[in-house]
């Protein structure tokens, strides 16, 4: 079933130009860069492992719809994740939800990207996050999807330790969540790197 609808989710963005981010299309690995607040991180990105996936994030970089949002979740030996909300962690918009790519064989291994979701495994849109640990509790598993990691860091990881020794909130009276940054950390912009 899972082979079933990665196919039909990779036809819809075959067949279908506007679902497609069209940033250096010939290039299986292209690379981006994060400017965050405490330093870039260099990122490249697995076509070849998560085509959907890397797809739908270059279509929010292109439209620079990554620019001044926050990382608002750190859980200190886990994961910080951003791209959903402005400094007054108001909802940015999204597009559709994607196909949930976690079988591609990429591992949440420290250093890596993936797609962050909510309960039900297709329901990705804008939200990532970067781990801080080798994180096997959110690989697929008997009956689990996982979480489509889709890319990995190649320089920067002294800044994602940067992030991660940010003082974490457990419970932010503010918001009502657990795990906010003290001070959100800001995602300035992310940037493609010419091929």
């Amino acid at each position: 079933m899972k082979i079933i609808i990665a196919f039909l989710a990779c036809f819809f963005v075959l067949v279908n130009p506007t679902a497609q981010a069209q940033v250096q299309p010939d290039n299986p690995f292209p690379k981006v860069i994060f400017v965050t607040s405490e330093g870039n991180i260099t990122v490249e990105l697995n076509r070849e492992a998560a085509p959907i996936t890397v797809a739908n994030f270059l279509r929010y970089v292109a439209k620079a719809q990554y620019n001044e949002t926050i990382f608002h979740r750190l859980v200190p030996g886990f994961v910080i994740q951003g791209g959903g909300y402005d400094a007054d962690f108001s909802d940015k918009p999204s597009f559709e939800t994607i196909v949930n790519e976690a079988g591609n064989g990429l591992l949440n291994s420290y250093g890596t990207i993936a797609m962050a979701r909510e309960r039900k495994p297709h329901t990705a849109t804008r939200q990532f996050y970067f781990n801080l640990n080798d994180n096997t509790s959110l690989d697929p598993d008997d009956g689990d999807w996982g979480y489509t990691v889709f890319g990995r860091i190649t320089t920067g990881l002294d800044v994602l330790e940067k992030l991660a020794a940010l003082e974490s909130l457990p419970f932010d009276e503010k918001t009502g969540w657990r795990d906010v940054p003290a001070t959100p950390p800001v995602l300035k912009r992310v940037e493609i790197v010419p091929q």
